[in-house]
């Protein structure tokens, strides 16, 4: 046999004994384990995708998840050029790298280049070992050839920019662009690219925040080979060298930190977490929170919650104005916590009280010393008015108008509507009934919910849950708080409230609050798209000198406006409302019960049924058909005559002393029957007409 055939013949039997050799190698190692890719932390996402804030994992190490589809194409163009150029077209292992480095190792007598694939370096990744032998390289090779056979060349990619090193707690592409530039790795600049190709060969030594001088050394290697392979001209890595290399590490993004913990401590086996809330707009909100704050107290804080009126969706949510201040009680969320709501609840006494029929926007009120059994009740200046109308009382928050307002509609009836919409009210611990004082804030609600009573007079009297959880359903009909008609005579009315200093009038339509002893001032306004609640307190509920919601809290729910913009639309009027003067309503709402005694043995406002139809009621309307048309009866007993019928809000009848009447219904539905008597005594069902 000639000697080149032999030397090939020699050469094949050499191959094969190799393949064969590593082939049974591999088939005594155990299953390659890659959990470890998939140990990621957890993070918190805002509607668009964006980090709102990432969590530690149980070691306490940074492991953002990231692919490539996340990157700077620039950083992986580097990343080839230096870790593996051929990265694309073998099989996990390069001969031509390995021949290289061995020849390095003979003629220099130690391992200058390890001759390793980006798969290789996700195999040591994978089943770390310290030693740097043979032995190991073999090992490595046989699990590179496994993951090329498993996986695409982009999912070896992403394994790589997970589990890649890049000093101290930091493990993954992603979390070292986080802590050394402060922003994802989808824009990187050249410099800060190549030092994060640099950084995972030696972490530990290349650490800028420890070792800047060596960091920089290894970028500027790595830029001028980029400039060898026309991965970057010549005047792009003279700029890339003039780039500072960072010496700090930077803080993770802690956006919305308190709904964050929330949904984690709620599904804490959940990896990613997608909100509603709106990254840009809780930036600014919080930013606004600071700003607010530098003239406030130290112990004083500062909650703000923005809410989508259409969808109930959480756009912002500023639990406090700094988490990681002990003094604010920083780590309390104060959108969830019970305080006081001061006259920030006296739109809704009006509401139901245009939705029950005792009042409209115009019925006249009485602003005058009034004693109420043991209470009476103050205006906050001390003074009184006279004679005013329900808009004027409200938008001025006189207290003594809607304590008469709320004695004709009773205390519990207003707490029973509340409640039966969803929100939580916490009474004081003293029991018994309820008193005249819960009006004017005697009891205790959240940010959270006082705002969603809010979005639900810009819904046209419909409530709806908030919802922080992209992932979140609505749980079956919503509840109705009032009907449309209420809602926008009293949306209407906060919109002509007077503004805060410097502030243009009728933008939006708000209400402001103080809690008894200074504790809580409050602001709460929406538009056709948006509601924004504000809070300002002590957590521990001390009180402040001077902290009045139209001083304080007013100016920073108009600024968070501001920022977030303003829908300029108008609140929809609704077909049936009313527009009139005081003189030309019906007569039982030109004035509220000017001959009741003002004492608490009136609310239960004895004599006056609305017999027919009853609370509930389902009516079949082509039961009750004559000659084709819909007819349906209405009767009342006792009461003084006449008698005003209403249906949502409405009047459908002149006054009558007749004890029934016909009304025709415009079609089926849910609608409020209201009737008013001489006395302006009043009675409502809801009933359904099908």
């Amino acid at each position: 046999m000639k000697p080149v055939a032999l030397a090939s013949a020699l050469g094949l039997a050499l191959v094969g004994l190799a393949a064969g050799s590593i082939a049974y190698y591999a088939s005594t190692l155990p299953p390659l384990d890659i959990s470890a890719a998939h140990d990621r932390s957890i993070v918190v996402l805002d509607r668009e995708g964006k980090l709102l804030r990432p969590f530690l994992t149980a070691d306490g190490r940074w492991k953002l998840p990231v692919g490539v589809e996340d990157v700077d194409p620039r950083y992986l163009a580097m990343l080839r050029a230096f870790e593996d150029r051929r990265f694309d077209s073998h099989s996990g292992i390069d001969l031509f790298a390995m021949l290289r480095a061995a020849g390095q190792m003979l003629i220099n007598g130690r391992i200058i280049s390890g001759g390793s694939t980006l798969t290789m370096q996700v195999a040591r990744l994978l089943e770390p070992r310290e030693e740097r032998s043979l032995a190991a390289k073999l090992r490595q090779a046989v699990r590179a050839i496994e993951l090329e056979r498993r996986f695409s060349k982009d999912q070896i990619l992403d394994l790589y920019l997970a589990l890649a090193p890049f000093g101290g707690n930091l493990e993954g592409l992603r979390a070292a662009s986080f802590a050394y530039f402060g922003r994802e790795p989808k824009r990187l600049s050249t410099a800060e690219a190549a030092l994060l190709v640099a950084l995972p060969q030696a972490p530990e030594q290349r650490r800028p925040d420890r070792f800047p001088e060596i960091a920089r050394k290894a970028r500027d290697r790595l830029l001028a080979r980029i400039e060898t392979a026309g991965l970057a001209t010549h005047s792009e890595v003279a700029a890339a060298r003039d780039e500072p290399v960072p010496t700090a590490r930077k803080a993770f993004p802690n956006l919305a930190p308190h709904v964050a913990e929330h949904v984690v401590a709620e599904a804490p086996t959940v990896r990613h977490h997608h909100l509603t809330i709106d990254a840009r707009l809780q930036a600014n909100l919080e930013q606004l929170a600071r700003e607010r704050s530098l003239g406030l107290a130290p112990q004083v804080s500062i909650a703000v919650l923005a809410v989508d009126n259409e969808t109930g969706e959480v756009r912002a949510s500023v639990g406090g104005v700094d988490y990681f201040a002990a003094e604010r009680a920083g780590s309390l969320d104060l959108t969830r916590a019970l305080r006081s709501p001061g006259s920030a609840l006296k739109p809704f006494i009006y509401a139901l009280a245009f939705d029950n029929g005792l009042a409209h926007p115009e019925t006249m009120l009485e602003d005058r010393p009034a004693r109420y059994g043991l209470y009476v009740p103050e205006n906050f200046d001390l003074g009184f008015q006279g004679m005013v109308s329900a808009r004027k009382a409200l938008q001025l928050s006189l207290n003594v108008p809607t304590v008469e307002l709320l004695s004709a509609l009773g205390p519990q009836r207003f707490l029973s509507r509340l409640r039966d919409s969803g929100v939580a009210i916490a009474m004081p611990k003293e029991g018994g009934a309820p008193g005249l004082a819960v009006g004017l804030g005697g009891l205790g609600i959240t940010l959270s919910d006082l705002t969603r009573l809010y979005v639900s007079l810009a819904r046209g009297g419909e409530m709806l849950p908030l919802k922080a959880k992209a992932s979140d359903q609505p749980a079956g009909e919503a509840p109705r708080l009032v009907d449309a008609v209420a809602a926008w005579y009293v949306a209407d009315t906060l919109l002509g409230a007077p503004p805060p200093l410097n502030a243009a009038p009728g933008r939006i339509a708000y209400k402001t609050g103080t809690s008894y002893g200074y504790r809580d001032a409050w602001a709460v306004g929406f538009d056709r798209k948006h509601t924004i609640g504000v809070w300002v307190g002590r957590a521990d509920n001390g009180a402040v000198p001077g902290l009045v919601g139209r001083v304080v809290a007013a100016p920073i729910l108009f600024d968070a406006f501001a920022r977030l913009g303003h829908d300029p639309r108008p609140f929809l009027q609704p077909p049936n409302a009313i527009i009139s003067s005081t003189s030309n309503l019906p007569p039982p709402l030109r004035h509220l019960r000017q001959d009741v005694p003002k004492t608490l043995t009136a609310l239960a406002r004895p004599g006056l049924t609305l017999a027919f139809p009853p609370e509930g009621a389902r009516i079949d309307l082509a039961a009750s058909a004559v000659d084709g048309h819909a007819l349906l009866n209405l009767k009342v007993a006792g009461g003084a005559p006449p008698y005003t019928w209403l249906v949502d809000g409405a009047p459908v009848t002149a006054p009558t002393r007749r004890r029934e009447t016909a009304w025709q219904p415009g079609g089926k539905g849910f609608v409020r029957i209201s009737v008013i008597d001489g006395a302006g005594a009043s009675e409502s069902v809801s009933v359904r007409l099908q």
